[in-house]
């Protein structure tokens, strides 16, 4: 009886403050009213013939009130309908439908004092969710218990404080913080300039930074696959053809990233990284959780336990949140607007077109996915989850356009830095300590593109090397425009001028006696066969022929297409090319003729520029099932850190070379320092595995894991996967 006398004046307490903090929004929010029904035209709190102040307080108090009403009670049942609506339009129809609300709210006011232009309206509803949001923050700060109480609205479930047995510290939870695209080098030069203090404090402090080293596959499908599912066996790039199926994958469809996640599961026999207890945040794979939000491979299910937008719910639901994101994703718009504008003037190189939907794009990745993700993870803490994955990926979108390290993606570093700070506060609040693992799945590379360097594209180059039509552009052609940074300008222009004539059938002036039959065989046997399928991941190309079931080898190719592997290998914005064949098992051509056998390669040979473990890689890659006939990767400049990307992109990753290949994992001190360099994302796994054990966070036990015929089970959905337009 006493503890629950005890108890009773606390709760009192509570209430009284709860009152508080509402009647002062109440008020503050009417005050708002009344001075811009002063300040605009169009907005009116009083009847045609004039109010008196009293009146017209009473008006705008009784608008106030209604507006905060529908917001709380009507705004989460628009959102909830509204979740099969894409996010971008989404965080577009925000101002609208809270524009919306005011006009009823307005309409609620008695003897029709209250009117607003619809356009009025829109600004005034956003004024005034930004200005009670910012009012019930600001009496919150000091109140812990509300404080944790509006966060806890984030998530779905509250849990009391997690401890061990005997009332020892509770169990650290964990959680993992993606940062796309940042490569090693890159945050060690952010946190020299002071661009992320958190991160240099946490360095200086509680955290360590190792580098490690990517596959082949330098891109996220792959990375996080390992990383989360401990596998990533048979994913050669990020985007690739399948032969046996027909399929095209890639690894950011919800169809592909489905499949690729089955299989993955199917080869280790585990649900993955997030197994128990776990919530996967914005990621490409769930690992494993029971928890999603903006999970890619769960977005092609449907199912009544498919939460795969449900984290765009729990922070859209709050009418100020969506307020505050949409404006920042206007501003956002206007901030790529104006730095395209400025690289145009300056005349930037390399520059890519950053027009059409990109702004929009752009401030999706950087504003409305990461407010939601930072939302999610901060809810996740605070219900105590064991172990946490998300992904935030402001950073590699705007690398790909802008360029890896500039005033752009500073900008975007500062503000990724104080989400991180965000969520360490959070984790202060929490149920359980938490200790952050900062890591990502890969860098980026800077550099020209292949088509700005040469004048064509690669599908151009292979097109005209296996013998069909190419664009007149093309054939215009006569040398390419590479860098010259290595001071052979003009041996390069002379290599790519002889590649492109090899490409277009006129023979070498070393070659002049060939006859014309020849040529014309080489013609009708092109003629006749599929045209092959080219496809980009970066600077990694990929070229197969779907008419031919199987790998094709280099002597199939030389008999169908003489010229191809000729053209390819001696161009020089191309690194070097791995090939089947018939002799050697598989090869690796590079320029000068050179050919080594893929099982003779060693760190010193043909690969020794892209740095060591590169011929490890692509031994790796080359035992694929779905390796492509022809794997092209591209040149790589050491002097300058360049790469040519084979799509439109100045800051590129998927192949070897450079920082693409560097990214970092900044773990805290308490944890184990892996054993030696860590090679690929699989290793990567294993360590996040084992610093999950060592805070006895449990996991599934990989002898109680299902079996492999029964990994379906694992995934937390009811449906089949819905395929998209490629299958």
């Amino acid at each position: 009886m006493g503890e629950r006398r005890g108890r009773t004046p606390g709760r009192w307490r509570s209430a009284g403050r709860a009152l508080f903090r509402v009647i002062t929004v109440w008020v503050v929010s009417t005050l708002t009213l009344l001075v811009l029904a002063a300040l605009l035209p169009d907005f009116q709190l009083q009847s045609a013939d004039g109010d008196s102040v009293t009146r017209t307080a009473l008006t705008a108090a009784w608008c106030a009130g209604a507006f905060g009403l529908l917001g709380a009670l009507v705004w989460p049942l628009i959102v909830r309908a509204l979740l099969l609506v894409p996010a971008l339009v989404l965080g577009l129809l925000v101002f609208v439908l809270n524009g919306s609300l005011l006009l009823v709210a307005l309409w609620l006011v008695p003897d029709g004092r209250g009117a607003a232009a619809p356009e009025t309206a829109v600004v005034v509803a956003a004024v005034m969710s930004a200005v009670a949001s910012a009012t019930a923050t600001a009496l919150a700060v000091r109140d812990d218990d509300a404080y944790r109480r509006r966060l806890y609205r984030l998530t779905d479930r509250k849990r009391p404080r997690i401890a061990r047995e005997g009332g020892a510290e509770p169990v650290p939870g964990t959680v993992f913080l993606q940062l796309d695209g940042v490569g090693h080098h890159v945050l060690r030069d952010a946190v020299a300039d002071g661009r992320m203090p958190t991160v240099a404090d946490w360095l200086a402090s509680t955290h360590t930074l190792v580098p490690w080293r990517t596959d082949w596959s330098s891109q996220t499908g792959a990375s996080q696959l390992g990383i989360l599912h401990g596998s990533n066996e048979d994913v050669p790039a990020f985007r690739w053809y399948e032969k046996d199926t027909g399929r095209l994958m890639v690894s950011n469809r919800p169809a592909s990233a489905v499949e690729l996640q089955r299989r993955a599961v199917g080869r280790t026999g585990d649900g993955g990284l997030l197994t128990f207890d776990g919530a996967s945040r914005g990621n490409l794979f769930s690992g494993g959780a029971d928890q999603i939000a903006l999970v890619l491979s769960m977005a092609a299910r449907r199912g009544r336990r498919n939460r795969s937008r449900a984290g765009y719910f729990a922070y859209f639901s709050d009418p100020a949140n969506a307020v505050r994101t949409a404006g920042s994703f206007v501003a956002e718009v206007f901030r790529e607007l104006f730095q395209s504008t400025r690289a145009r003037l300056r005349r930037a190189s390399p520059r890519v077109s950053r027009g059409g939907l990109y702004p929009f794009v752009r401030a999706f990745a950087t504003v409305v996915e990461r407010d939601v993700v930072v939302a999610a993870v901060m809810g996740d803490m605070l219900a105590g989850r064991t172990a946490v994955y998300a992904d935030l990926v402001a950073y590699d979108e705007v690398a790909h356009h802008s360029g890896p390290q500039g005033p752009d993606t500073d900008q975007v570093l500062e503000r990724l830095d104080r989400a991180i700070a965000l969520i360490a506060e959070v984790a202060e609040h929490a149920p359980r300590p938490y200790r952050i693992v900062l890591l990502s799945d890969h860098g980026q590379s800077p550099g020209e593109t292949f088509e700005s360097a040469y004048g064509l594209t690669l599908r151009d180059l292979v097109r005209a090397g296996c013998g069909l039509p190419v664009p007149r552009r093309v054939r215009r052609t006569r040398r390419g425009r590479p860098r010259t940074e290595s001071g052979q300008g003009s041996e390069a222009r002379d290599a790519a001028r002889d590649a492109l004539r090899s490409a277009l059938h006129r023979p070498f002036d070393t070659a002049a006696e060939e006859g014309k039959e020849g040529a014309e065989a080489a013609a009708v046997a092109a003629a006749r066969a599929p045209e092959p399928v080219v496809l980009a991941s970066g600077n990694l190309g990929l070229v197969s022929f779907p008419g031919v079931p199987h790998r094709m080898t280099r002597e199939e190719i030389d008999r169908l297409h003489p010229a191809l592997l000729r053209t390819l290998a001696h161009h020089p914005g191309i690194g070097f090319l791995l090939v089947a064949s018939e002799e050697h098992g598989s090869v690796v051509l590079a320029r000068d003729g050179v050919e080594v056998p893929v099982a003779d390669l060693a760190d010193d040979g043909p690969l020794a520029v892209f740095g060591p473990g590169a011929a490890a890689s692509v031994r790796r890659t080359d035992g694929f099932p779905h390796v492509a006939d022809i794997m092209v990767n591209s040149m790589y400049d050491p002097a300058a850190g360049t790469v040519h990307a084979f799509e439109e992109q100045i800051g590129s990753h998927g192949g070897l070379g450079g920082e693409q290949g560097r990214p970092f994992l900044l773990r805290p001190r308490e944890f184990a320092a892996p054993p030696g360099d860590l090679v690929g994302a699989e290793q990567v796994h294993q360590v996040l595995r084992g610093w999950l054990r060592e805070s006895e966070g449990p996991q599934v036990p990989l002898e109680n894991s299902p079996p492999k015929s029964d990994a379906d089970v694992i995934l937390p959905v009811d449906e089949p996967a819905v395929p998209d337009k490629n299958g």
